[in-house]
């Protein structure tokens, strides 16, 4: 049985952890460093993906703006530059049935990422990054679960990104 005192502690506990959350966000951009371009990815793919390059390169500005640790600007007045080019945008299947039938795919995307310091004029980072996302071929609707699935795999993978920039992993 819990008393009223062990339901106390427990509560806050749980308040001052939520409180205690630490962002790594900022932590690692250089002080001299107070604005990005984003250049529109490039898509080396081969997949013919419709769109992919202007989605994945609208989502990652976006995260930068949400972010706020630097200012998305035009490339002639930026301190650096991140370069994105897609490498590989593959679909498999993730999970088979009995018989052989196909339940899931999966949908991963590969970039190369280039951080530039154009006021020291050095290479901050040059990585790989990748990320998926499973859809469902049962949907109905298999162009619509597969869109979600790269959307899903964009969103993560842009995040990803935007950490190894302002978090330096």
């Amino acid at each position: 049985m819990i008393s009223n005192k062990n339901i106390f502690f427990i509560v806050m506990s749980c308040a001052i952890a939520a409180a205690c959350s630490y962002s790594f966000t900022g932590a690692s951009v250089p002080s001299h460093l107070n604005t990005i371009a984003i250049p529109v990815v490039d898509d080396r793919s081969g997949s013919g993906e419709p769109g992919l390059r202007e989605t994945f390169t609208d989502e990652l500005i976006q995260k930068f703006i949400n972010d706020n640790s630097l200012e998305v600007a035009d490339r002639t007045s930026a301190d650096a530059i991140l370069e994105v080019v897609i490498l590989s945008v593959p679909e498999a299947p993730s999970a088979v049935t009995e018989g052989e039938n196909v339940e899931t795919r999966r949908i991963t995307i590969s970039v190369k990422a280039v951080y530039r310091d154009l006021v020291k004029r050095e290479t901050i980072f040059d990585k790989n990054f990748s990320n998926y996302s499973d859809f469902r071929t049962d949907t109905g609707n298999y162009l619509e679960a597969r869109n979600s699935a790269i959307e899903e795999a964009t969103d993560k993978l842009t995040e990803d990104i935007l950490l190894g920039v302002v978090a330096d992993w």
